[in-house]
């Protein structure tokens, strides 16, 4: 009869504990360049920033967000930097936008596109589902170069089932006070537009997601 008793209350107190600990919150990687990495503007008003306060807002708050942004990351760089990462976060989800600056110092596109399918294909074999933040070219690196490099994110995630925000700069790089005098970089007042032209395509993957309430 003791040792019922006592039995009894041992299950009670595990079914008590496993009741109060909190599932596990999961992960979402960013492997991002400047425009990921809060250049030119201040931290909290960031997209990055923005979207930690809109997953908590939206019901996704065992969320946790790395951001592992580094201004002037090339598809190279995130590439080498990547296996440590998955392997120290375990993310869900990795966001990777990357590649602009490839664009801009005049990588080719073949190069750079070999680079974001690897590090596609590395996320995914880790466990993770991946977002593909594609960039376009200005008119002055000539048509062909724009051309070849914008179908690079499109033919990524076709070949590869990966997600894609179209161009991350849309309804920013033309409209007045949204771009840093660089042109290259958005300032504050368009950052939350940063956040809008993800989250249509991030927010179906985190509901997806084992760790999405």
């Amino acid at each position: 009869m003791f040792l019922r008793s006592i039995t009894f209350y041992l299950l009670t107190l595990c079914s008590l504990f496993t009741i109060a600990v909190p599932a596990g919150a999961s992960t979402l990687l960013i492997m991002g360049d400047s425009l990921s990495a809060s250049y030119g503007v201040d931290t909290e008003k960031a997209w990055v920033s923005l979207l930690r306060q809109r997953l908590d807002r939206e019901g996704f708050s065992q969320w946790t967000v790395a951001n592992a942004s580094i201004s002037g990351e090339t598809t190279d760089g995130g590439l080498r930097r990547l296996p440590g990462l998955l392997e120290q976060h375990e993310p869900e989800v990795v966001i990777i936008e990357l590649g602009g600056n490839d664009g801009l110092r005049g990588f080719p596109p073949n190069v750079t596109q070999e680079n974001l399918a690897r590090m596609t294909e590395l996320s995914q074999a880790a466990g993770a589902r991946v977002l593909l933040v594609g960039m376009q070219m200005p008119p002055n690196y000539g048509e062909r170069y724009t051309r070849a490099f914008a179908a690079i994110y499109p033919t990524i995630a076709e070949n590869s089932g990966a997600e894609l925000v179209p161009f991350f700069l849309d309804g920013i790089y033309n409209r007045d006070g949204f771009m840093q005098d660089d042109g290259i970089h958005p300032t504050a007042a368009g950052q939350p537009q940063l956040l809008d032209n993800v989250w249509p395509h991030l927010h179906p993957m985190l509901q997806n997601t084992t760790g999405a309430n």
